[in-house]
């Protein structure tokens, strides 16, 4: 079984940039109104077409997990330290032999540049830029090869494949392109009930016809300024990476994607990968303590404790909800989550609750579509400089001083008192 690749490989130099350029960044002018991450949705939605909003923003049936996922943050209270000298803040983290310049980095999400043009290039390059990691998703619409070209070190998602040969064509090259992690989503094991999309007309491949047209006259910067510009530059997307081979074109009027095929997919489908990944294995959408430890079983390195953003099974719990549990079971894995996070302190609460890291997706898609790579850029200072704000009214100097004594919850008995 493979040794855990966090305990065996060396830490590399930390990537964050200098303190000073940190305090010097003036934002770009058309940015300097978006003033935390919850800024960008507005004005993305006014950009984008109905279709591609409601995709990105949208859940599953009563969105019943994708509210908990924000509830789940309000009902933990910190308990701050007084008169501690916080002069040393320093939030570098490291993951999987790679020390990264903040505890956070940007989720994998699909079709990102049919929402901002060259979407996932702009969210790796603005993340490798910042020194934090991002996780390309198998459904984008740009090669990993060109990603990971121009941005060094970038992760990769993907899911179980119903054909084993097929799922070892990919993951070869995955190796072959140079991804440091990869990150395999195993909460999709049937198509969930996304009525929203319906609701909004959405669907991929995208149909052409009067109301796509009529998207695009209705929402004229982004039919110029992403989707011609995209078509006259690049000619017709593709989905690139959803297995070795390319994948069906973005717009099509007689193609269908198939999602089938993944309800017989088992431990023995993951243990396979394991066989032949050599580098850091990361499962993503885990949410029961018993997956963790069987995870750990399985030899994985990583675990990203995630309810999809509430877009799979609607009531599923909030990561937040079980993350001690998970951090216990999972031993010397690496811990981290996703699904709701806006906040630097809904970071720093996960980590009190055993994180070592949060990935964030929808706002990083706002942001790319609002503003381009300068947009994600804008997004992940903010969030570097909540955190470091809050790390000092917390009072405490690096993140592995965090732990549950931060945390007041009504529903639980706390000991804020002891050291």
């Amino acid at each position: 079984m493979p040794k855990q690749a966090h305990d065996a490989t060396p830490v590399e130099p930390a990537v964050a940039p200098p303190r000073a350029a940190q305090a010097a960044y003036v934002a770009p002018r058309a940015l300097q109104r978006f003033l935390c991450l919850d800024d960008f949705e507005p004005a993305a939605r006014a950009r984008l077409p109905r279709p591609l909003f409601g995709y990105v923003s949208g859940a599953t049936e009563t969105n019943a997990s994708l509210r908990d996922n924000r509830a789940a943050f309000g009902e933990l209270a910190f308990i701050p330290r007084m008169l501690v000298n916080v002069a040393r803040r320093e939030q570098s983290v490291e993951l999987f032999g790679t020390r990264h310049a903040s505890p956070f980095g940007i989720a994998p999400m699909g079709i990102s540049a049919l929402t901002a043009y060259r979407g996932d290039l702009a969210q790796a390059r603005a993340a490798q830029a910042a020194g934090v990691p991002m996780v390309l998703s198998s459904s984008s619409l740009i090669r990993m090869e060109e990603v990971l070209a121009q941005a060094p070190g970038t992760w990769f998602q993907a899911y179980l494949g119903r054909d084993p040969q097929a799922t070892a064509r990919l993951v070869a090259r995955v190796k072959a392109a140079g991804a440091p992690v990869l990150v395999v989503t195993i909460d999709s094991a049937v198509v969930p009930n996304r009525e929203n999309n319906v609701r909004n007309r959405f669907k991929t491949p995208l149909r052409p016809d009067l109301r796509l047209l009529w998207d695009g006259l209705t929402h004229p910067r982004w039919a110029v300024g992403t989707f011609a510009r995209t078509l006259l530059k690049h000619g017709m997307p593709h989905f690139e990476n959803v297995g070795a081979e390319r994948g069906a074109p973005l717009v099509a009027r007689d193609v269908t994607r198939d999602f089938s095929g993944r309800e017989h997919l088992d431990w023995d489908a993951l243990k396979d990968i394991r066989r032949r990944w050599d580098g850091p294995l990361v499962l993503k959408g885990l949410l029961h303590p018993a997956d963790a430890r069987l995870a750990r079983e399985a030899g994985v390195d990583g675990v990203i404790v995630s309810n999809h953003g509430g877009r799979q099974l609607d009531g599923a719990v909030s990561p937040l909800r079980v993350l001690p549990a998970i951090a216990e079971a999972a031993g010397p894995m690496t811990v981290m989550a996703d699904s709701g996070f806006r906040r630097g302190t809904d970071v720093l609460k996960a980590l009190a609750l055993g994180a070592r890291a949060v990935f964030i997706g929808r706002p990083m898609n706002y942001a790319a579509a609002v503003g381009g790579q300068a947009g994600v850029a804008h997004a992940l200072h903010l969030l570097r400089a909540e955190i470091q704000a809050d790390m000092g009214l917390l009072g405490i100097n690096r993140l592995q001083e965090l732990g549950p004594l931060h945390l007041y919850h009504p529903n639980r008995t706390n000991a804020g008192d002891k050291p």
